[in-house]
Order: structure tokens, then sequence, then C-alpha cells
């Protein structure tokens, strides 16, 4: 399966030795089966590997770096979750009001400061050791894994900070920690010692071809990108505790440079990564050890193994295409469905970013695709039928995409823009790079290229939404913007008109008639234009008016399209588009009341 985990799992059956004499406190505790002094531990590379590979071994399971894309991320303009408004679970979170009992929030939150924890210990262990104090000729192996485990951190903190905002933040394993119990840290202070330490973990790490490394374990670039993801949001808008309030620094400008600089050195680097010719691709490498991938585009991803709840995902099963379990391929949930508007902001003919993202098709029990109506369509990134793995199992051994190239381009040129007060040349070839990629065959019908800030800012604004759909960037993005309630009133006046069929959206059909047809598992574009609808090719049908009349011709199954759409659907206190949504309120989430009795000096963030 994914080979760096499958070798590095079996040195863990020795135990996580990296815990040995740690007594964690409160919700940092954490079990400690092993008999290896943490001394011993980091004495040789062998056992400091398996170490760091405790650590790397709490990004997958049920509570890894998968909730924040499953669940945490939901909903923004591209995907929400499924179902009807319960405070205390994931439909809770995507309407934009969980509770502070919401179960959904507390697992992963655990696990994060676990990992947290294990990094500690190795970051310790690894300075504490001979054979790197000492400089002898394991110093620069013994270096590589002290970056990792830096950068591990920063991750875990990250992950922390941009969905409860500010944290308490530790430094040191809990032995050392006198203070059983700390106050939160303003995010914007753990996002500064961030980027510092990633800085000094670059230039311990190598780049990808001097590591011997996949993209499941850290390199120089995957580092020098998450600074920069890190350097984007830093400088952007973040939540103020004290005033809850959206606030940016005055010296916002500086986190863009470090941002710029970050990502031009990745570029100029495109024999370590670059875009894959094909989109989709990307997204086939995530299902399989056979990689698509050979310009190394996925830059750092959550490995995905083992069949169990601790270290696989459930990606392709809950969060992907939905298939009728009956089907040759075996059933999937479909969890997730896109924003009914989503499907329309991609280009009618040319942009094949938006047969890969969006499940406008199901799998039906006779393994045959059939449309789905325009209200129930899924994300389509992660899917069974792409996985050698069929039956009744949930766990399908997806990768999480979590740093691409392509966002580095993106990065590069937002900063640029930012930096300059328009955009200079280099910034408008990286956004063409993305844009020419997602056209291929059809590049006469790719936008004009904006020469103005706020043109170029807004095409960025857009071009991330279509890049990156369904991959926990959007949420994120329209945060550090402050733009989420905007956004989110544009987007029900849209939903208003999609319902009406009005505006931009006067030749949307109401009805679509559709028979099921052979589901080929060929490249996406080709699958959607081979869809069976009345009166053509989808990509005519689905974009004009079409009959107008609920009773579909002989042979054919009427499809709600427009139909499918009513008031409840945007506005509905069940299962609306982002409800309970509030500005300076929402952006993050409340603790969890376990959390606020382990730690009494946590304050509850406002609103919850």
């Amino acid at each position: 399966m994914k080979s760096t985990y499958k070798k590095s799992i079996v040195l863990l059956s020795i135990g996580a030795f990296i815990l040995a004499g740690s007594s964690c406190k409160k919700y940092l505790d954490i079990e400690n089966p092993s008999t290896i002094s943490q001394e011993v531990a980091f004495e040789s590379t062998s056992y400091a590997n398996t170490a760091l590979i405790g650590v790397y071994n709490l990004l997958p399971g049920d509570n890894g770096l998968t909730k924040e894309g499953t669940i945490w991320s939901l909903s923004t303009d591209d995907f929400k979750t499924s179902g009807s408004y319960s405070p205390e679970d994931r439909r809770g979170i995507s309407m934009h009001l969980a509770s502070s009992a919401n179960g959904e929030l507390l697992g992963a939150f655990n696990q994060l400061y676990t990992g947290i924890e294990r990094a500690n210990i190795c970051i310790k262990g690894i300075n504490n050791s001979p054979i790197y104090v000492n400089a002898g000729a394991s110093k620069a192996t013994m270096g590589k894994y002290l970056g990792e485990a830096m950068t591990l951190r920063a991750l875990f903190y990250f992950t922390l900070v941009r969905n409860w905002g500010s944290v308490v933040a530790q430094w040191e394993p809990s032995l050392d920690v006198k203070e059983l119990d700390a106050p939160v840290t303003a995010g914007t202070a753990i996002l500064d010692r961030l980027l510092a330490d990633l800085k000094l973990a670059e230039d311990l790490v190598p780049w990808r071809s001097e590591s011997g490394y996949g993209s499941t374990r850290w390199t120089k670039g995957a580092v020098k990108a998450l600074r920069a993801r890190i350097a984007l949001f830093r400088g952007g808008y973040m939540m103020d505790k004290e005033s809850h309030t959206m606030v940016r620094s005055a010296d916002y400008k500086k986190y863009y440079q470090i941002a710029l600089d970050e990502c031009k050195d990745i570029m100029a680097k495109r024999g370590e990564h670059n875009l894959n010719p094909v989109y989709e691709n990307v997204f086939k490498s995530l299902h399989t050890s056979t990689r698509f991938d050979p310009t190394y585009e996925l830059m750092f991803e959550v490995g995905a193994f083992g069949a169990g709840s601790r270290t696989d995902t459930k990606l392709g099963y809950y969060d992907g295409m939905r298939f009728n379990a009956s089907s040759r391929f075996g059933g999937t949930g479909g969890g997730v469905t896109a924003i009914a508007t989503y499907f329309y902001e991609f280009d009618q003919l040319g942009d094949c970013r938006r047969d890969v993202t969006i499940g406008s098709y199901e799998i039906d029990a006779n393994s045959q695709k059939v449309m789905n109506t325009l209200n129930n369509m899924t994300d389509a990134k992660f899917r069974r039928s792409w996985t050698n793995i069929a039956g009744t199992t949930q766990t399908l051994a997806v990768n999480w995409p979590v740093l691409r190239f392509a966002d580095v381009l993106l990065m590069f040129a937002e900063a640029d823009n930012e930096l300059n007060s328009g955009p200079s040349a280099a910034a408008q070839a990286a956004l063409l790079e993305v844009r020419s990629r997602a056209f291929v065959g059809f590049e006469s019908r790719i936008p004009i290229m904006p020469t103005d800030y706020a043109g170029f800012f807004d095409a960025i604004v857009k071009e991330r939404l279509l890049e990156f759909g369904g991959e926990a960037v959007r949420k994120y993005d329209l945060i550090r913007w402050n733009i989420m309630g905007a956004k989110f009133a544009e987007v029900r006046i849209k939903l208003r008109q999609l319902m009406s069929g009005e505006g931009a959206y006067v030749n949307v059909p109401k009805y679509v008639y559709a028979k099921p047809a052979v589901y080929n598992v060929i490249p996406s574009q080709q699958e959607f234009n081979t869809l069976d609808t009345y009166g053509g090719s989808p990509s005519v049908t689905l974009f004009q008016p079409g009959l107008g009349t609920s009773g579909a011709p002989t042979g054919y199954t009427t499809k709600n399209w427009r139909a499918s759409i009513n008031e409840e659907y945007i506005t509905g206190k069940s299962s609306g588009f982002a409800t309970y949504f509030e500005s300076n309120r929402a952006e993050v989430f409340p603790f969890h009341n376990d959390v606020r009795l382990y730690n009494t000096k946590i304050v509850q963030n406002y609103g919850y």
C-alpha cells in the first residue's frame, strides 16, 4: 500500500516508546505501553526513526487530520454535510452552530494534542541525543528527523489554531511542565513560533530527491509550502479572543513576503515538484500504490493503511462518490454534497476540474451510472472505483492530500499581487499555469487575465474555489480573507436565482431526463459526457431549458434539477445552507465541555 507507512508500522509493534516515562496531564493523556526509555530511544537513528513514525501515526484515523477535510471544513461555497441540523453532530458543524457538547470536536482535538506531545518528546530527545550533539556521522540523519518532528508539531498546532483560534501552547514534553492548567495563547503568537520553527526545519530536511522519501514524509519543498500556507493565514484576518472580532495585524505584508519567498524557492526547483499534467491523476494517486503523479505535485499527504479506525481513513466511503451497496464496487455513503451553485461556477465545456470534483452521477445496483439531482451531488475526488477494495468495508486506504504544488503557484500569485498592489508578469504566469492545466484542449475558453489588484484578487478567490474543492482549503481561505459572511450572502442570492431560473441561471433546466448508462471508469470529463440525458450530452442539456415538465419522455426518468432547490435548501433551519453562520463567532469552534473540565483556565470562545 503506502510503502513508507507499511514498513514503519512494523517497527511500532515494539511499543510507542517515545512515550516512555511520560505522564501527560489532562487532555494530553495518552497510553504508555513502552518498556524502552526515552534516552535509549534517541541513541540510535533506527530507534529515533521509529519514534518519529509514532508521531506520523497520529495523522490518519477517524480522529486524524481527515476530520478537518470531511467535517470541520464544511460548509462553504463548495460542499456541505448531508442531513438535518443537530448541534451535537457533524450537521451542527456544517450549519455553523455546533454546541460545546459536539462529539465531532473532541476526539480529533485530543489526537492533535497527542501528536504535539509525541513531537515534543522527539524534539527534546533528538536535541539531547549524543549522536546529534556530538556531530558524528549520524548528525544529518538525526537533524532530518528533528526537522520532520518540528514540522509535524507545526501542522498539529496550525490545525488547532485555524479551527479554534487561540489554544493552549505547550512546547516541551508534559513531564517538563509544572503548571497543570494553562490559559490559551493567542493564535497569532503560536503561528509566529511555528514560522520560526519551520525556518529551522527547512534547513534540516533535504529536498525530495535527496531524501529517498515520497510524499507521506516531510521534505524541504513540503516544509516550505506549509510555512507559506501558515504565513498567509497569519497575514490574514484571525479571531481576536478578547474582542471576539476578526483582526488583521498592521504588519501583515511581512507575512505575505514570507509566503512569496518560500513559494519562489519551490518554484525554482521544478525537478522536485511541478504540476501534474493531468488534474485527475493527482487524486487517483491517493487511492493506490500505483502512482500517477510523476511530477510530485502531491507534496505532502496523510498515509492511510491497515483498514482500522486509528490508521486508515473513510475517504471514498463517507466523503466521496456515491455507490449502491449492490454494485460490483461495493457501497459508499456519499455524505458530503455539493452546493447546487458550485456546479455552475465551472466553465460549461472546458474546465476538467468540475467532473473530477463533483459527482453529478452515482453508481446504481447494476453498476451503471445515473444522474443525481442537483441538490444531491457529491464530492468526487475520492472514489471507491479508483481503489481495488470492493465489498462492505468503510476503510479504503485512500490518502488525504495536505499540500499540492498547485497551491504553491496560487499562493505565490496571491502574495505577489498583495505586495505589489497588482500582479506582476510572474504572478499572472503562475495563475495561467493552473488555468491551462484545467482547460487542456479548450485553451480558448480560459478566462481573461486581470491586470489590476482587485480584479486579480477576485480571480484568485475564484480559482482557489475551482482548484481545491473538497480539500479543506476553501473555509480557511474565506476566514483569512474575512469574506465568509459576504460569500455566504452571495451564494444565497445565487441559489434563489437558480431556484427561480433567473440571472446567470436563466437557461438551467427545471427538470432533466436521464436513464442509466455504462460506467466505464474512464477520465471524468468523458464519463460525464457519456451520461444518457434526453436531448443529448449533459454538457448541453444541463445548460438549456429543456421540456420544463415533470413528465419524462418514454424510457427516461425525471431528475429534479432546478426543481430540487427550495427555500428550505437555502435558509431552512433543518438543512439550509450555512443557516446559523454569524460573523465574528462562527469562524472558530467552541471548546468541548470535556476540554474545559480538564483545563479550568480555558475560557469558552464567544457565542458558545
